[in-house]
């Protein structure tokens, strides 16, 4: 199981003397189940509840080549299987980095309702905000995404400085990831199989196969 301790670091505010704890400083331990419930963590889902195909990814919001599966693939799946009811859709973050975490604080912090558009916005810009230069400009432009979503600043600030939550995130990652064998990024799981990154025309024979279509 990976370590939760490196995500939780102090970041300094622009403002001299101050510090902005992003998130939890003080919470720089690895987390366990005795102190976290991770059914608090929210399963991010398109498509229909009883779509025949359940698809769960696991993505890093700072890998590359998640970036161009969502570029990609997933906007011919979305358009094909999720929004015609034949595959429900799973997303799951794993966190590699605390940028990644972070992004993924800002995501949930717009709602479940906002949730996928933040993601696209996310993976769409990754080339620009993942090397915005240090930690304030890498968290001012994921603030700015936030603000994109309607959110202000007191509600940016209040979730990414949310230590129990990010936490709980980190453990919640790390059961999932564990259940599933998940050892890279984007991992997929189809109607409980393994799944490796590959191109549409593989996802599509993957999935026609199961529905019986040709």
């Amino acid at each position: 199981m990976l370590s939760a301790a490196y995500m939780f670091l102090a970041m300094p505010t622009a403002r001299t003397g101050e510090t902005l704890v992003l998130p939890g400083a003080a919470m720089a331990q690895e987390s366990t189940e005795a102190d976290v419930d991770t059914s608090t963590i929210m399963e991010m889902t398109i498509g229909a509840e009883d779509a025949p195909i359940t698809m769960i990814e696991y993505a890093s919001y700072t890998c590359p080549h998640c970036a161009a599966f969502h570029a990609g693939p997933f906007k011919e799946i979305k358009k094909n299987y999720i929004d015609t009811g034949k595959v429900k859709f799973i997303y799951r973050e794993v966190y590699f980095d605390r940028y990644g975490l972070w992004a993924s604080m800002i995501a949930r912090c717009a709602g479940p309702d906002r949730f996928f558009g933040m993601n696209d916005l996310i993976y769409s810009t990754q080339g620009e905000w993942t090397k915005a230069g240090d930690v304030q400009a890498i968290v001012a432009e994921l603030k700015k995404m936030g603000r994109m979503a309607g959110l202000d600043d007191a509600a940016l600030d209040s979730c990414l400085q949310d230590g129990d939550k990010a936490r709980t995130l980190v453990a919640w990652f790390q059961e999932n990831a564990e259940a599933d064998d998940v050892t890279g990024t984007p991992s997929f799981v189809v109607d409980g199989e393994k799944v490796t990154n590959q191109p549409y025309a593989d996802f599509k024979a993957l999935f026609d196969e199961k529905l019986g279509e040709e």
